[in-house]
């Protein structure tokens, strides 16, 4: 499991259903007093690590999304915390993709929503290399987030990545994120029979621990989640039956 930080203006925020301008600061069941009550973004990445024993952070950087400045010093911040960052901050050039590794990220997402073309996505790759880089299918009810020049079926995007160079991809539908709806499992499953050697993560709508369950039986290799981590639904001893699960000699 991956947990979320979906962050803006310094803060985390909770996101639902894509509608960026309706997100509130988080506030979280995680850690002692709650941490993260107040949408601290550097205490939520501590009780990540320490009460869920995650230590890879998926965090969506939403003002540069929009189009504004990277929050650097907060990457660098939570960097610091000595967790795997893989961050999503509209990376569509190599030159932004070397900064945010220079910033601490372990890898990048270039996310089809902000994707000029998959000549953009190879040049990246090339750059920091397939291994750093993890393309976001981004999807809004199954239908791709993407410009006429790059559209088709969710499968036809996804090759089209992967021939590209990206090293993993994450399905992530916006309409079902903080819902806890569940992912796409169809789509998820035909993802995984295309693709069976590339890394593949999904996200948007996980709400329990029977949906991490399910993605670990169809193969997947990771899940983003945030609400239901917040609000209670997912706790640490699900996170750790999953993990035995999948790696029956990890006794953590």
């Amino acid at each position: 499991m991956i947990p979320v930080l979906d962050v803006r203006g310094g803060r985390a925020v909770l996101a639902r259903g894509g509608r960026r301008d309706t997100y509130a600061p988080v506030r979280s069941l995680l850690g002692v007093g709650g941490a993260g009550e107040e949408g601290d973004p550097v205490a939520l990445a501590r009780a990540y690590r320490d009460t869920l024993d995650c230590d890879e952070w998926y965090v969506a950087d939403l003002d540069a999304l929009a189009g504004g400045a990277v929050q650097r010093a907060l990457l660098g911040s939570l960097a610091g915390l000595r967790g795997r960052l893989l961050v999503d901050a509209a990376v569509t050039t190599p030159e932004r993709a070397r900064e945010l590794v220079a910033d601490g990220a372990a890898r990048v997402v270039v996310g089809l929503e902000t994707l000029p073309s998959f000549d953009a996505l190879a040049l990246v790759a090339r750059a920091i290399g397939p291994t750093r880089v993890v393309f976001s299918l981004d999807l809004r009810d199954g239908a791709p987030l993407a410009e006429a020049a790059l559209s088709g079926t969710p499968l036809e995007v996804a090759r089209a990545a992967v021939i590209a160079g990206a090293g993993a991809i994450i399905v992530l539908d916006l309409a079902r994120v903080g819902s806890g709806r569940g992912v796409d499992f169809v789509l998820v499953e035909e993802l995984r029979r295309a693709f069976p050697h590339v890394e593949l993560l999904a996200g948007g709508g996980i709400g329990t621990a029977r949906d991490l369950e399910r993605l670990a039986a169809a193969g997947l290799d990771g899940a983003l989640v945030a609400t239901a981590l917040h609000d209670g639904r997912i706790k640490r001893d699900d996170v750790a039956a999953v993990r035995r699960a999948d790696h029956p000699s990890d006794s953590r």
